[in-house]
C-alpha cells in the first residue's frame, strides 16, 4: 500500500473520530442519521426529476438552433478538406 493511500486512510479515520465525537455531544446517534436517510434519498431523487423536467424543454429548444448550425459547419468542413486535398 502506498504512502499516500495510508495517509488518506489515517486522515479519514481521524476526521471520522472528530466528527463522531462532535455529533455524539450534540445528541445525534447513528440510528437517527440512518432513519432519515431514506427520506433524503427520495428528496434528492425528486429534486433530480424536477431539474430534468425543467431542463429538457430548454435543451430541445436550444437544439432546434444548435444542431442545424453544427450540421452546416460539419458539412462545410468536409467540403473544405476535399478542396484542399
Amino acid at each position: 500500500m502506498s504512502a499516500s493511500i495510508k495517509s488518506t486512510i489515517i486522515k479519514i479515520v481521524i476526521w471520522s473520530l472528530i466528527i463522531g465525537l462532535a455529533l455524539s455531544l450534540a445528541g445525534v446517534t447513528p440510528e437517527s442519521l440512518l432513519s432519515g436517510l431514506g427520506d433524503t434519498v427520495q428528496r434528492i431523487f425528486a429534486i433530480f426529476v424536477d431539474v430534468v423536467r425543467w431542463a429538457v424543454p430548454y435543451i430541445i429548444l436550444g437544439a432546434v438552433v444548435v444542431i442545424p448550425i453544427w450540421a452546416v459547419t460539419f458539412v462545410w468542413r468536409i467540403f473544405c478538406r476535399k478542396d484542399n486535398a
